[in-house]
């Protein structure tokens, strides 16, 4: 088995486990204003061997009005998907998009929740790969189906269980969205605006320096360590507006080597689509 990749992975690094075996590749581009450009995207051009995942379709499953505007897939429905693409226990996944890692980091956290820690993400995404003058291709690979076993892990939590852990030392909750957003201003994308009683606005793209790529490991555990101010790592849960770019947060924390902390997966979407829950605003 050839090296193994948690968390990130470099354009040259990746270029040169590209024929390998038993490595998959996917791209998770997506624009949540344009869900088509994505896939039309992938059909311009994308990592040699790469097959296309859908935020909406792939990486998340059934809307109810109730469980937020992305919310988790049924394991065993990604799981087979997966597998279809040749995914099975042992695989070196790397995901890519063009968005800092935004889409990416959900696929790699999705892969987590099933037990799976050969996952990366292609650290600057397409962009750090053109810059390493990288080739492209147009041909969809050809997959060799695989067999992926699940091994389901307790990484995430629900709304009851932030309800119940409000505002108390037990739970340190981060909001992953803009400061704008967090604050309740210029909310677009969810009906009501504000944030979760209690949260800590962690901003997603402060986790990126001014090239798109992750800030080093030192830096980023310096960051959350001043949030956390010495909270169990285990008692840190994620939350964005639907549990995508909170996984950005989960995974820069991970790149810090601070493990251990979970996702709020319904987020903001699914926490205000209840009139009964409370809402804050301001800065917090």
């Amino acid at each position: 088995m050839s090296a193994s990749y948690a968390t990130l992975i470099g354009a040259n690094e990746l270029a040169q486990h590209l024929h390998d075996p038993d490595w998959v590749l996917f791209d998770c581009r997506f624009d949540l204003t344009n869900p088509d450009f994505g896939f039309d995207a992938y059909s311009v051009g994308h990592l040699p061997g790469a097959f296309y995942l859908d935020l909406d379709d792939d990486l998340s499953g059934p809307k109810n009005g109730q469980n937020g505007r992305h919310p988790l897939p049924d394991p065993a429905h990604l799981a087979a998907r997966l597998a279809e693409c040749g995914v099975g226990n042992h695989t070196q996944v790397v995901a890519y998009d063009d968005a800092g890692g935004m889409f990416a980091a959900r696929l790699w956290w999705l892969l987590r929740w099933l037990g799976h820690h050969r996952v990366a993400v292609l650290d600057g995404g397409f962009q750090a790969w053109g810059r390493a003058s990288q080739a492209l291709s147009t041909e969809t690979p050809e997959a060799r189906p695989a067999t992926y076993t699940l091994a389901l892990q307790p990484s995430r939590v629900d709304a009851d269980y932030v309800s119940a852990h409000l505002n108390r030392p037990d739970m340190l909750l981060l909001d992953a969205r803009s400061p704008d957003r967090f604050r309740g201003e210029n909310e677009t994308l969810d009906p009501v605006g504000g944030h979760i009683p209690g949260a800590t606005n962690r901003f997603f793209k402060d986790n990126l320096g001014g090239d798109g790529c992750f800030k080093q490991a030192s830096v980023l555990r310096e960051e959350f360590g001043a949030l956390l101010k010495g909270h169990d790592i285990h008692k840190v849960v994620h939350q964005c507006g639907s549990g995508v770019t909170a996984c950005h947060n989960l995974l820069a924390m991970e790149a810090a080597g601070l493990s251990g902390s979970r996702l709020y997966a319904g987020s903001w979407s699914e926490w205000c689509a209840d009139p009964k829950r409370p809402v804050a605003t301001g800065p917090g």
